[in-house]
């Protein structure tokens, strides 16, 4: 008996020495022998012995908490300046057994677009970044490594009147955005990103490049909602532009809760916002400063100073808003203004990125029945608390166009019945980073105190806040639908089993995958 668990021990042992892991060599060798010019992609790879490798890897990580040393990195990073350049990067990924990571602008809150468990590659898309504008036709040609501030820029070079209904956030990249549903300040009145996207160019796991009409309604279907991520590698967005008007209206004033009334404040938002017109966008962020809760009220409107002011008088007295706290600008400066930058120069929007990056992790849930104020009135009180001290609250309106919209149009379902979005962002500096633990812990403290105040069956959750604690997929191996429903469900709700069947089709064998990828079926 003893001398057979020896051999069995020795066996084990001797397997696992066996075992030969991908290695960037094999996958750099394919690519030579694969590619028709591989001089001209050889400038575009980077491997850990480069010297650029390390500073193109820390470019796109928006979340401080993945830059720490014990974070996988990946074993090539490729930089395409084409889409050809992409078909050879899948095939010999495959061939080479890597996994692939996609980033566009590296905004997913769980570092995903860069990070792997497993031995992988990362596609960085930021060569590709052209946006091309048809007046005429009202329409863009959008490459999926544009941020969505150079979206906004190049529109307002060429039309006033043009917009688009992406991003608050200017630095956020397209492909994640789009592929997400992505909300911004013309939600209410267009819906989402993806609600307007009319075709998409996406490389797929044999590496052929494929348009809306040759990939397929179920797949295009898919990958607006869906998270593109699963399905192929996105390489340039078609969109339909918006009306706007010359001038809009934005206003952002602060009440604190100690001594104007803030928690009532957004109590009684959450009543009127919903239902107003559909011109009016009209967020809400809570957080503290020094010893007082803040409640920040901030409003982008599709028109005139006076007509917002009267309709604010009409609709919500109780906020007080007066001419003097409203400013006329052009739609493009307010996207400047609701990321809260400065609306001059609109230079400023080409940005990739901007100062003070922080450690967070975020949670998000939809509210379907107004929160009672009591509850409103505890979740400020733990924002006092030690780890909560730059903690935000952001609740984003619904209603108007997005709820006119059925749940199964796109596979983003969050639509009718929704009064808001409410989002949780723990944020903490990298100085606390060995404190993170507590501040996730806090964040999970949270979630879980609001559990019977928000949707339910299943409890929402926003795919671009993505949050790996509702769930993950098996690192290696198989990963069951039931399995796989625990985190799918709260994101897509029923269309979860649609993407499925769109997924067993275009990617059987699961090569496009991460800990929260759609899985075929087995």
């Amino acid at each position: 008996m003893k001398t057979s668990s020896i051999s069995t021990f020795t066996f084990f042992i001797l397997s696992i020495l066996s075992i030969s892991w991908p290695t960037s060599a094999d996958f750099l060798q394919c690519l030579s022998q694969t590619c028709h010019n591989y001089s001209s992609i050889s400038k575009v790879v980077y491997t850990p012995s480069n010297s650029s490798y390390t500073s193109i890897l820390r470019s796109s990580i928006r979340n401080s908490r993945f830059l720490s040393e014990s974070t996988p990195k990946p074993q090539v990073i490729i930089t395409p300046d084409h889409e050809s350049q992409i078909p050879p990067v899948i095939l010999c990924a495959k061939q080479s057994g890597l996994e692939i990571r996609t980033r566009s602008g590296g905004h997913d809150m769980e570092g995903l677009s860069y990070i792997s468990q497993v031995p992988f590659v990362v596609v960085d898309l930021v060569n590709l970044s052209e946006v091309t504008v048809d007046v005429k036709k009202k329409t863009a040609w959008i490459e999926a490594g544009a941020t969505t501030g150079v979206v906004y820029y190049r529109i307002a070079e060429k039309s006033p009147t043009l917009g688009f209904p992406g991003s608050l956030c200017t630095t956020v990249g397209v492909s994640g955005h789009y592929s997400g549903g992505g909300y911004g300040a013309l939600v209410r009145k267009y819906g989402l990103a993806a609600d307007n996207v009319v075709d998409a160019i996406i490389i797929n796991v044999n590496g052929k490049i494929l348009d809306r009409k040759s990939m397929g309604e179920d797949l295009f279907w898919a990958i607006r909602g869906g998270g593109a991520a699963s399905f192929g590698i996105i390489t340039a967005w078609k969109v339909q532009l918006v009306d706007v008007p010359k001038t809009v209206t934005v206003f952002s004033i602060n009440r604190n809760v100690e001594k104007q009334n803030g928690a009532e404040l957004w109590y009684r938002w959450q009543t009127v916002v919903p239902k107003a017109n559909k011109d009016l966008f009209f967020r809400v962020i809570v957080s503290r400063t020094n010893a007082s809760v803040i409640v920040n009220f901030l409003s982008v409107f599709q028109g005139g100073a006076d007509r917002l002011v009267s309709y604010m008088q009409e609709i919500f007295p109780e906020l007080g808003i007066v001419r003097k706290d409203c400013t006329e600008m052009s739609w493009v400066q307010s996207t400047l203004f609701s990321n809260r930058l400065p609306i001059n120069p609109l230079e400023a929007l080409l940005n990739r990125t901007r100062p003070g990056l922080r450690q967070y992790k975020a949670k998000s849930d939809y509210v379907r029945k107004p929160l009672p104020l009591n509850v409103i009135k505890h979740i400020v009180n733990m924002l006092r608390e030690p780890e909560a001290g730059e903690t935000t609250y952001w609740m984003v309106p619904y209603g108007g166009r997005i709820e006119e919209i059925s749940e199964s149009e796109t596979p983003f379902p969050h639509r009718g019945g929704v009064l808001y979005k409410l989002a949780d962002f723990t944020y903490w500096q990298d100085s606390q980073a060995a404190d993170a633990e507590s501040y996730i812990s806090w964040s999970r403290r949270y979630y879980e105190y609001m559990t019977p105040y928000v949707s339910s069956s299943p409890r929402e959750a926003y795919l671009n806040y993505r949050d790996l604690d509702l769930g993950v997929n098996n690192v290696d191996g198989e990963t069951s639908y039931e399995q796989a429903s625990v985190w799918g469900k709260p994101y897509y709700k029923d269309n979860f089993d649609r993407l499925v069947r769109v997924k067993t089709i275009v990617d059987p064998e699961n090569f496009f995958r991460n800990e929260q990828s759609i899985p075929p079926l087995l």
